[in-house]
């Protein structure tokens, strides 16, 4: 992970050569972004940082609606790590937990679920169900914002196991329904985020 000051300073430069590098975390607004997101910059003092998409909501954090850093969390931050970890990506995009537990995954990839979950700590800040459901939720973004499909169909697509918990993710992640997300980038969503950043 970058040092605090590296990351302040790219984020108020607004320096594409970071982006996905680092998200920015505001605590005043509980929301997290790229360091290319577009809407006012927030105070120094209430910023942190994390090293994937996945970290940040395992603080709590929810991603902005402008700059969508959870529809691709798994970008250049996440090389170099182990090459296990890598490997159990790969499955988790796959759908290696939509259905499964980590105890499966770990056994596939030939070690124990505690180390797999050690792994996962060490190198990318979350567990490997908070990496899926990053994933999962952010398949289910992108089903919303480029398809007209019905919720359940995207709830089955993304890999979620029933709608109410399709419904679940989205209120504890963005704190509404998913349909109240169907409006695209843009539009009133992104206007929601950057009155929230005020």
């Amino acid at each position: 992970m970058l040092d605090f000051d590296t990351c302040n300073t790219a984020r108020l430069r607004r320096d594409p050569d970071y982006d996905g590098r680092f998200f920015t975390a505001v605590r005043t607004t509980g929301i997290y972004c790229r360091p290319v997101c577009p809407v006012k910059q927030p105070l120094t003092r209430n910023v942190s940082f994390f090293p994937t998409a996945a970290a940040a909501e395992r603080a709590g954090y929810r991603p902005c609606l402008r700059c969508r850093p959870e529809t691709a969390p798994f970008c250049p931050a996440w090389n170099g790590t182990r090459t296990t970890v890598e490997r159990a990506l790969r499955m988790i995009e796959d759908g290696a937990l939509d259905h499964a537990t980590v105890e499966t995954l770990a056994h596939r990839l030939g070690i124990g679920a505690r180390h797999l979950s050690r792994l996962f700590l060490r190198h990318l800040g979350a567990s490997p169900l908070q990496a899926a459901r990053t994933l999962r939720i952010g398949r289910a973004k992108r089903l919303i914002d480029q398809t007209d499909l019905p919720m359940a169909e995207i709830a089955l697509q993304a890999g979620f196991g029933s709608i109410r918990s399709f419904n679940a993710a989205f209120r504890t992640l963005y704190g509404r329904e998913p349909s109240a997300l169907r409006r695209g980038p843009g539009r009133q969503g992104a206007a929601l985020c950057a009155s929230a950043h005020a």
